[in-house]
């Protein structure tokens, strides 16, 4: 099985990406230069946005051989020393899946789309749209999104042959075809329509009624 690796006395052991992979579903955490970094905390408001990207990007790619996964799929970074756990990741149309038994994506299969949806912290923020897309783009990820239901804007960044992200496609309204995957539109109204469902505080006396 593998396993960390030594470091100076009195620190924890560094894990390898092999370790960070291995661990148990309930051990919460990203991997960042050997060390368990701690996930956002997800709302209500980020399950609903991802259940909607995997219901919508799952139709499109499921009728063309493409796979979409949730954040159970660990993305190891091995020339970075970086474990990433996306909100979502799809791997388009013709492209090599990872294998089925494997625990993490191999280093040379980066999904051809990955997505963050981001939370309100700053440094969450910070997070997604600083240092995961500076490392997504070394790893060689075509198309990274960044969907904000806070101030409901959509990103999508495209891998230039400088090995750099320029925006594809900036959004807040309407329905548009997502760069790189022909036929897949992105109805944001439909969107936010489907959050503007969700109550803003939970009824006190329907979670009593629940307790009991």
């Amino acid at each position: 099985m593998a396993t960390g690796f030594a470091s100076g006395a009195g620190e924890p052991a560094r894990l390898t990406l092999e370790a960070w992979a291995d661990l148990d579903e309930d051990e919460a955490g990203e991997l960042v230069d050997g060390r368990v970094e701690e996930e956002e905390i997800p709302s209500v408001l980020h399950a609903a946005v991802v259940a909607w990207l995997m219901r919508v990007l799952g139709v499109w790619a499921s009728l063309r051989g493409g796979r979409v996964f949730g954040s159970e799929l660990k993305l190891g970074m091995r020339a970075q020393e970086r474990g990433r756990k996306p909100d979502v990741s799809m791997y388009l149309p013709g492209a090599r899946l990872p294998a089925r038994g494997s625990p993490m994506a191999k280093a040379n299969r980066p999904p051809g789309v990955v997505i963050e949806v981001t939370s309100p912290r700053p440094r969450d923020a910070r997070r997604d749209r600083i240092e995961k897309l500076g490392e997504y783009a070394r790893f060689g990820v075509r198309f990274t999104w960044i969907l904000d239901p806070q101030v409901r804007g959509l990103e999508i960044f495209e891998l230039g042959r400088d090995g750099r992200y320029a925006v594809a496609l900036s959004a807040s309204e309407g329905v548009h075809e997502a760069p790189g995957c022909e036929g897949l539109s992105l109805d944001l109204d439909a969107l936010w329509r489907e959050l503007d469902e969700l109550p803003e505080e939970e009824d006190e006396g329907q979670a009593g009624t629940a307790e009991r």
